[in-house]
C-alpha cells in the first residue's frame, strides 16, 4: 500500500503495489470509449514483437491490467462498514481491510501487506510531535483491529510494526530527540499474547543499557527472533526458518511467543 517494497517479493509471487492505498487502474479506462481503448491496448499486448523482452514486458502489464481490475472490482463491493480516520495509514488500512475481506473472491489464501506512515523523525519538537502521529497510529491501527473482527478474521490477521532506529533518551536543544537503536514496536490480532516482550531499559544515561552519555539504547531482542516469531505463526517451519532469519541461531531464544 506505500510504493514497491522488496519485503513482499517472493521466489514464485510478485507484489502488486497500490500508490498511495488507492485505484491501480490504468487512467481513461471506464466509460465506452475507455473499454475501447483496453481492448486495443491488450491486443497490442498480446501481440509477439519478436523480443523477448518486449514479450516479457508486455505479458507483466497485461497481467498488471487484470489483477487491477480484480483488486478495483474487490475494493468497489466491499461490505466493510468499520469507519477508518481519513489519514493516509488510515486509508491504506482500510484497503488491505477491504482486499482481506475480499480474500475468497480473488483467490487468497495467505496475504502480506505493507503500509506506511512517517514523521517520526523527531529532531525537533518531539512531544507535540508525537501526540498527533503516535495518536494517528493508534486510531488507524485500533480501526484495523474493529474491521478484522467484523469480518472475522480477528485471529488470523496479525498487524506488527517495524522502524529504521530509535531514538535518544536524552532531548537535544531543539527539544527533539537524535537517531539511536532499540525502540518499541507494537504487535496487534486476535491471536496475540498480550504483554510486553523483551527487557525494558533502565532510563537513566549513561546507565547499563546505554552505549553512551545521550542515552542510545542497546536491544535486548533482535530483529531476527521477532521476525522469526512471526514468520513462525504464519507457517514458516523450523526447518527453513534459520535461512529466512540466518543470524538467529545467534540468539537462545528464536521464538518470543508473543503470537
Amino acid at each position: 500500500m506505500s510504493g514497491t517494497n522488496p519485503l513482499l517479493i517472493g521466489a514464485q509471487s510478485q507484489p502488486v503495489s497500490l500508490s498511495g492505498g488507492g485505484s491501480i487502474l490504468l487512467s481513461g479506462d471506464s466509460g465506452t470509449s475507455g473499454q475501447a481503448r483496453t481492448v486495443a491496448l491488450q491486443e497490442m499486448l498480446n501481440m509477439d514483437t519478436g523480443s523477448v523482452l518486449m514479450n516479457m514486458a508486455n505479458s507483466t502489464l497485461s497481467e498488471g491490467i487484470a489483477v487491477g481490475q480484480a483488486l478495483d472490482a474487490a475494493l468497489e463491493t466491499s461490505t466493510l462498514t468499520t469507519v477508518f480516520p481519513s489519514s493516509s495509514l488510515g486509508r491504506q488500512l482500510e484497503n488491505v481491510a477491504k482486499i482481506i475481506q475480499a480474500r475468497n473472491t480473488l483467490g487468497m489464501r495467505r496475504q502480506i501487506f505493507f503500509c506506511e506512515t512517517g514523521g517520526f523523525d523527531t529532531h525537533s519538537d518531539q512531544l507535540p510531535r508525537h501526540t498527533s502521529i503516535l495518536g494517528g497510529v493508534s486510531e488507524a491501527m485500533a480501526a484495523f483491529y474493529n474491521a478484522t473482527v467484523e469480518v472475522g478474521v480477528a485471529n488470523e490477521v496479525t498487524a506488527f510494526t517495524e522502524s529504521d532506529f530509535g531514538r535518544t533518551f536524552q532531548p537535544n536543544p531543539n527539544l527533539g530527540t537524535d537517531h539511536a537503536w532499540g525502540s518499541y514496536q507494537f504487535v496487534l490480532g486476535g491471536a496475540v499474547n498480550p504483554g510486553i516482550y523483551g527487557a525494558p531499559p533502565t532510563l537513566q544515561l549513561d546507565g547499563p543499557d546505554t552505549t553512551d552519555s545521550r542515552g542510545r539504547w542497546i536491544p535486548t531482542t533482535g530483529l531476527d527472533q521477532y521476525g522469526a516469531t512471526l514468520a513462525t505463526w504464519f507457517g514458516v517451519n523450523s526447518t527453513d526458518i534459520n535461512t529466512v532469519f540466518p543470524n538467529l541461531p545467534n540468539f537462545s531464544v528464536s521464538n518470543l511467543g508473543f503470537v
